[in-house]
């Protein structure tokens, strides 16, 4: 049974999501404020983490961002809920190492699936396809070794933790490099989506975060690069 920590300051949605979950065999906990999502985290170690942005106390990213620097929490899996639907909104959340994004109001199969597809994600290794040579060998393309040891980037003399979102796609892009993957295509290749199911923003938003962590210039890329009207390529 998988443990969720949903965390909203809408009584009678955190009601409704709680029912339907639970239904579904997930064990459910809720806090109304950030402060007591994380009190609640940290006493009870969920699998996956669901907040919404705008909280009183703690505001989701500033929760967000705590989880990430526990040892002990810094893998969980976190979606964003909120009604915050700009760019600049999902950026952030991203950055501050949200796995997810989703805007209200959202149907409610859609919800389900991007709660399997993170838990489905987090029981496994987080590295974005089978890596050649041994199991744990380090995956050099160039001047960048991507160790699923440490799950840390070398880049030159640069070292960069990515988040683990960032990691699988990276791997999956330095696994292949030199072809061209549609966001599409990542979405169901490298984190598991139904078809249709995410916006491919997710996939250019998190290319975003890793292009300012490894490349030279993130302005003019020149390791994963943007294939026009076809998507994303990474090139040594």
């Amino acid at each position: 049974m998988a443990r969720i920590l949903l965390a909203d300051d809408e009584p009678d949605l955190v009601w409704a999501l709680r029912h339907s979950l639970s239904g579904e065999g997930y064990e459910v906990l809720t806090a109304c404020n950030g402060v007591e999502a994380l009190t609640i985290a940290r006493r009870h170690h969920p699998d996956l983490v669901i907040l919404d942005i705008t909280m009183p106390g703690l505001d989701g990213l500033q929760v967000c961002q705590r989880l990430r620097q526990d040892s002990a929490l810094s893998t969980v899996p976190i979606l964003f809920l909120t009604v915050r639907s700009a760019i600049e909104d999902k950026i952030t959340g991203l950055d501050e190492g949200g796995d997810d994004y989703l805007v209200k109001p959202f149907d409610l199969r859609e919800l389900k699936a991007r709660i399997k597809v993170l838990l489905r994600r987090a029981r496994r290794a987080p590295r974005g396809g089978p890596l050649p040579g041994a199991k744990d060998a380090p995956l050099v393309v160039g001047s960048i070794t991507l160790d699923p040891n440490t799950y840390l980037v070398h880049v030159g003399t640069k070292t960069v933790r990515p988040t683990p979102v960032e990691f699988d796609l990276l791997c999956h892009l330095m696994a292949r490099p030199g072809k061209i993957f549609s966001g599409q295509q990542l979405l169901q290749e490298v984190w598991g989506y139904p078809p249709e199911m995410a916006d491919t923003g997710l996939v250019r938003w998190h290319i975003m975060n890793l292009r300012a962590k490894i490349e030279p210039d993130p302005a003019h890329p020149v390791f994963i690069r943007t294939v026009p009207r076809q998507g994303y390529i990474f090139t040594a």
